[in-house]
């Protein structure tokens, strides 16, 4: 018996978030089960088989949209579709309720109408409520529209990119994070630092690079001398905090404030955005797997984390610095280099997510990565890690970050306020932390008499 509660217990630990994830997405998948009106390519060609199935490959058809991207595109596909079955395609209507009219009383002079094709929002407009007494010429056209059906709003396939794509940020910089405090230290700076090399970035590419006419390799050079600023920051936090023995805690809030300034002082407190409309290239655009590069990138990033910390000499060397330190150093581990590279890497990846997040948004700005230091060191402690070092999985501070952007994605999408979603986060990181104590102490809370 004791075996196997041991064994739960061990589950328990390594893959308790896991199904906390997993029950959240349930859980917002039931709470977002709603009716969809499809307006994709499918959608069109099943629209357009059904109004030939309906009136014949003579049918003569208005198609008539919002003028709106996905209902655009969603025209042209219908147009395309109803041209091959043989119908023919009277006019083609993006935009108002007035140029449906306009529309309509052009097509009545033309002859009859057999359909007229909508969206779910522009099937409701009130030009076609009652078209046998306003257009009598037309006939009696029908208003059809693709077939509905109910689906959770979550579970969309552009709703999941979107979350991975928003998380990859925060998830890139999580990583150095992780390493900080596995080795028993904390970096508040991270979040300032995203904004610095945001800023630089798009500096050095406005100044140097050519700005909008900016090469490939000018603006490669440019973020790469974005990263290592940053990791320089980096290096300066950990030649403090092992040089000079200060508390990270301090070193990295005085950073935090220094590279915040840095950012204002260069931007003037204006944002930076004379970069070419390649430069999305990193944040916006996919790849040939049909995901983001953002989110290709950090699955990469989390890879060869994963390998260094359960592979490598160096990771077994972090997880006995954070265990104990003085024990570590008996052992012959190099505990200050060892500090001192995970606060390097930490700055080299927060610069990494600022270039990130400067490609998303097409600019640098130094309000970039406001409160973003909370939000990492929240999916690392909601990843399993603890804040007393020694203890931590990459795999369990992905988790965590998933964990922290579904909860805010499943919120946006049942319209909670943005201050009700800051209070349940900020009650999943005191649970998580709660869990790490009962953990610790064997799933047993253990309070100590008052001395």
């Amino acid at each position: 018996m004791s075996s196997r509660s041991s064994t739960f217990s061990r589950l328990l630990a390594d893959y308790g978030m896991v199904f906390v994830l997993a029950l959240l997405c349930a859980f917002f998948s039931f709470a977002t089960y709603t009716e969809q009106h499809p307006t994709s390519a499918d959608a069109a060609r099943q629209l357009a088989n059904s109004i030939a199935t309906q009136f014949g490959k003579s049918a003569r058809v208005l198609i008539a949209v919002p003028n709106q991207p996905e209902a655009a595109e969603f025209a042209g596909a219908l147009q395309a579709a109803l041209t091959n079955a043989g119908a023919t395609v009277i006019a083609t209507v993006k935009g108002e309720p007035k140029e449906a009219r306009a529309a309509l009383q052009a097509a009545a002079s033309a002859g009859k109408l057999d359909a007229i094709a909508c969206t779910q929002a522009s099937a409701g407009w009130l030009v076609f409520a009652d078209l046998a007494t306003d257009f009598p010429a037309l006939g009696a056209p029908r208003v059809v529209q693709p077939q509905t059906y109910r689906w959770p709003n979550f579970l969309k396939r552009d709703n999941l990119l979107n979350i991975a794509n928003q998380i990859a940020v925060i998830a890139i910089v999580a990583i150095g994070m992780t390493l900080v405090i596995i080795g028993g230290g904390i970096d508040l700076s991270v979040g300032s630092l995203i904004a610095l090399a945001a800023v630089v970035a798009a500096l050095l590419i406005r100044d140097f690079a050519g700005a909008q006419q900016a090469t490939t390799l000018g603006m490669v050079l440019a973020c790469g001398g974005a990263i290592l600023v940053a990791g320089a920051a980096g290096a300066a936090n950990g030649a403090l905090v092992t040089v000079f023995h200060l508390p990270p805690f301090i070193v990295t809030l005085a950073m935090m404030l220094v590279a915040s300034g840095v950012a204002y002082l260069l931007t003037h407190g204006q944002s930076v955005y004379q970069v070419p409309d390649s430069f999305v290239w990193l944040g916006r655009g996919t790849n040939w797997f049909g995901l983001p590069n953002a989110v290709l990138l950090m699955a990469v990033l989390y890879t060869t984390a994963h390998l260094v910390m359960s592979r490598t000499v160096l990771g077994r060397w972090l997880y006995a610095v954070g265990g104990n330190r003085q024990a570590a150093r008996y052992s012959g581990v190099p505990v200050r280099r060892v500090l001192f590279l995970t606060y390097v890497i930490s700055g080299l990846l927060a610069g990494l997510g600022g270039v990130v997040l400067a490609s998303q948004l097409k600019s640098g700005s130094p309000t970039f990565g406001q409160m973003y230091e909370l939000y990492v060191i929240a999916a690392v402690v909601v990843g399993g890690a603890s804040l007393n070092g020694g203890t931590g999985r990459m795999f369990g501070t992905l988790v965590g970050a998933f964990t922290i952007a579904v909860i805010q994605n499943g919120m946006n999408l049942m319209n909670v306020e943005s201050y009700t979603q800051k209070v349940v986060l900020g009650l999943v990181i005191l649970g998580a932390v709660l869990l790490d104590l009962m953990r610790n102490r064997g799933w047993k809370l253990q309070l100590s008499a008052a001395e």
